[in-house]
């Protein structure tokens, strides 16, 4: 019962930050910003998604952060930034580009990683200046650019009004989620996670889910019901790949393969059998290896970058590499991935 906004012991325990600070929005939204690893390591950015908070990462942290510098933030209104009369999309890309200016030099490259709204969020900042000024390459987990509610699978009914209308009211009820208990962990996991998630990724996401306000949580929700990205998809013209969920209720797998279809230049998918929606957290290693290629393959750090234009990530032909990606209670048996060639 306790109201704990993250476990405290486990894999999942966010890790301490190197430095915080505060990035202020176009609109003065004040967002809270963590960068965890070396100063003078190569930079990744992360992105989370809605009703989470910093402490998603925490898996993609540990690990990452040896050796990168890992920049972090809160989404306005989640975790410890503050709450915004602002919910849209514009909001989300002024507030990336805020975050990117307090923590990139000028014409500094990162990848930048986005999970769910996270992910919206990079989709909607494509044509930002600054976005592009930055962005060497991207990562999206979980996530689409519309029709959001019409293709959720959160309800065990048939695709249609009925369906919509009732996954609409549900996902932005205005009610508490209240403290993490047993029956409100088994709902979590039906609607966001694969049935082989272990307790303890059960609970990390819980005691996230459950720390987001519920004002926020539905602001939010109607931002994603009312949400149209498809033109900026268009827009992400840097290497990007996609991973995603088979068991994914929330963002089906139907959205990362229109956004594959759409992206200008798709580097990789990777279709994740019996995983759910929270990718990073169900599938870490893969997740965390996702990154690691996109870093070596498109930023300054690498040996030979100019070998990077004509080869996609990494070019799998064994399935049996990223077969082992296991908890105590749930394997991930094998990965579906279709690398798409340059020029492809």
């Amino acid at each position: 019962m306790s109201r704990l906004t993250h476990v405290t012991h486990g894999a999942y325990v966010p890790p301490a930050p190197a430095r915080e600070l505060t990035a202020v929005s176009a609109d003065g939204a004040r967002l809270h910003v963590e960068v965890h690893g070396p100063e003078n390591a190569p930079p990744i950015l992360l992105a989370h998604g809605w009703t989470c908070s910093t402490a998603f990462w925490a898996a993609q942290i540990r690990d990452l952060a040896a050796d990168h510098r890992v920049i972090a933030y809160d989404q306005r209104g989640h975790g410890r930034s503050p709450a915004s009369a602002a919910c849209s999309t514009d909001a989300l890309a002024d507030d990336l580009e805020a975050v990117l200016a307090a923590t990139l030099a000028p014409g500094e490259k990162a990848v930048l990683v986005g999970h769910s709204m996270g992910g919206m969020t990079l989709m909607a900042a494509s044509a930002r200046p600054r976005f592009r000024e930055h962005a060497a390459a991207v990562l999206l987990c979980s996530t689409g650019s519309s029709r959001l509610v019409a293709e959720a699978r959160v309800l065990p009914l048939r695709a249609g009004r009925l369906r919509t209308r009732i996954t609409k009211s549900v996902l932005g009820a205005r009610a508490p989620l209240g403290p993490v208990t047993p029956v409100g962990k088994r709902i979590l996991k039906y609607a966001t996670m694969g049935p082989g998630s272990s307790p303890g990724m059960v609970e990390a996401c819980a005691r996230i889910v459950h720390a987001c306000p519920r004002k926020v949580r539905h602001a939010w929700s109607v931002v994603l019901d009312l949400l149209d990205l498809d033109h900026a998809v268009r827009e992400l013209r840097v290497p990007t790949a996609v991973v995603a969920g088979t068991a994914d209720r929330l963002t089906p797998v139907v959205h990362a393969r229109a956004l594959v279809a759409a992206l200008p230049h798709c580097v990789g998918s990777t279709e994740l059998p019996g995983v759910g929606h929270m990718t990073p957290v169900e599938a870490p290693e893969l997740v965390t290896s996702r990154i690691r290629e996109l870093v070596s393959a498109y930023t300054d750090n690498r040996g030979n970058r100019d070998s990077a234009a004509n080869a996609a990530i990494t070019d799998i032909t064994d399935t049996a590499d990223i077969a082992d990606i296991s908890d105590t209670a749930g394997t991930v048996e094998a990965a579906q991935v279709v690398e798409i060639k340059e020029g492809a």
